[in-house]
């Protein structure tokens, strides 16, 4: 048995033998083939560097013309770096990200995460049952959503969803700037709450084929994405949508209503209004224009399910849970409680909800000397329609939606 396994073992070592001496021929016989090229390649450099054995001397028109494409190429190359950066541009605003890429030090950020776009199901346009009476009442999360990790006091909760972040990991992430993180650890904590990242981008809320169609028009209008808007460049966005949609220009009435909307979206009166500002409010318009009342509602979170709640209960008291319409106009003022001039709320949501976007004459407090106070009879008998529960929770849908961003500005949809 031993002399067997011997002449076994030998068999192997033989075997394995012949296969490295193969290895090594064919090792060799790549290697000519290489020195082959590389000489090839050698001769070919030294004949272009002797010019002599061809052309003894380059004419001055043939220098000439051999300066003249680099010439145009660094002339062309601003240009290219500008169809670049608005290539680039357009990307960001396809996947939902707002941030300049000169604004972030990227070797000292994390990983930013990737967002994708919702896809509407079968059922999206179906009512959905939400119960009046049981609030939902989320807990926030326990770890920070970036790190995964614990620090107690030091994480700052969402008011729309239940995450919470900690402002070194926001910082580090590049998705908020240092006024940004000042405004969140001022209110994060406090009745007004913060809005993070994910659900302060409203325009996040759109399908991919329903943010095909707002950039195609953006293209048409020549928008540049990420840039300032002036009210002259707001005004011819609007007579080409309208234009587009209705095949006419707009109305003067028409035109004082755009420039009203350029004052709700320049609260600070700056000149201009921010691109954030602008996207969130022609999202907004996309979703008003393309979804229902019940598929608005399922893009509400638990959090705003409660809140709306609060706001329904407050103001049904004892009247077999219904309450007029009138006040379901008074109570949508609500959503915007972050603004810090209450008077100032009530004014720019009566500019935003005129009678043609909305179907109202008056948002907030009716006063006897109001013109909504002397309105037709017919305007009286929609003011005292009883609304349910589960009416207010669809005509409010949207103006909950549009009160998530941090901006100060109103992102309600104007008429056209």
């Amino acid at each position: 048995m031993g002399v067997l396994m011997s002449k076994k073992q030998q068999v192997e070592k033989v075997q394995k033998c012949s296969a490295v001496v193969s290895a090594f021929q064919a090792g060799l016989k790549d290697r000519a083939a290489k020195q082959a090229e590389v000489g090839e390649g050698e001769e070919d450099a030294k004949t272009s560097a002797n010019p002599d054995e061809k052309n003894t001397e380059m004419k001055p028109e043939e220098i000439d013309n051999n300066a003249g494409p680099s010439t145009s190429q660094q002339a062309s190359a601003p240009v290219r770096d500008e169809c670049k950066a608005n290539q680039e541009a357009w990307s960001r605003l396809r996947d939902g990200k707002g941030v300049e890429p000169e604004d972030l030090d990227k070797s000292h950020q994390l990983t930013p995460p990737a967002f994708v776009r919702p896809k509407r199901e079968t059922d999206d346009d179906q009512p959905i049952e939400v119960d009046l009476e049981n609030k939902e009442q989320p807990p926030s999360d326990e770890m920070c959503d970036v790190c995964e990790v614990w620090t107690a006091d030091d994480l700052y909760p969402c008011r729309i969803c239940t995450r919470v972040f900690h402002d070194g990991c926001l910082r580090e992430l590049g998705y908020l700037r240092a006024e940004a993180l000042q405004e969140m650890r001022d209110t994060a904590h406090t009745v007004t709450g913060w809005s993070c990242y994910y659900c302060d981008n409203v325009n996040l809320l759109l399908t991919e084929e329903e943010m095909y169609s707002l950039m195609e028009t953006f293209k048409q209008c020549k928008i540049i994405p990420e840039s300032c808007l002036v009210s002259d460049e707001l005004l011819q966005y609007r007579h080409f949508v309208s234009k587009q949609q209705f095949e006419k220009d707009l109305s003067d009435e028409q035109e004082e209503e755009v420039l009203a909307q350029f004052a709700s979206l320049d609260p600070e009166k700056k000149g201009h209004i921010e691109w954030s500002d602008f996207l969130y409010f022609e999202s907004l318009a996309v979703l008003r224009k393309f979804r229902t009342e019940n598929s608005l509602v399922r893009l509400l979170t638990a959090k705003e399910r409660d809140k709306a709640r609060s706001v329904f209960q407050g103001l049904v008291m004892d009247k077999d849970g219904v309450i007029t319409r009138a006040e379901c106009r008074q109570a949508q003022q609500s959503w915007f409680h972050k603004l810090k001039d209450p008077q100032s709320c009530n004014v720019r949501l009566m500019g935003f909800c005129s009678p043609m976007t909305c179907g109202i004459s008056h948002v907030g407090p009716i006063c006897e000397s109001s013109p909504a106070s002397s309105g037709s009879e017919r305007s009286k008998t929609d003011e005292n329609r009883p609304l349910t529960w589960a009416d207010f929770l669809r005509e409010s849908a949207i103006y909950i939606l549009a009160a998530r961003p941090n901006s100060s500005a109103m992102h309600i949809r104007m008429p056209l």
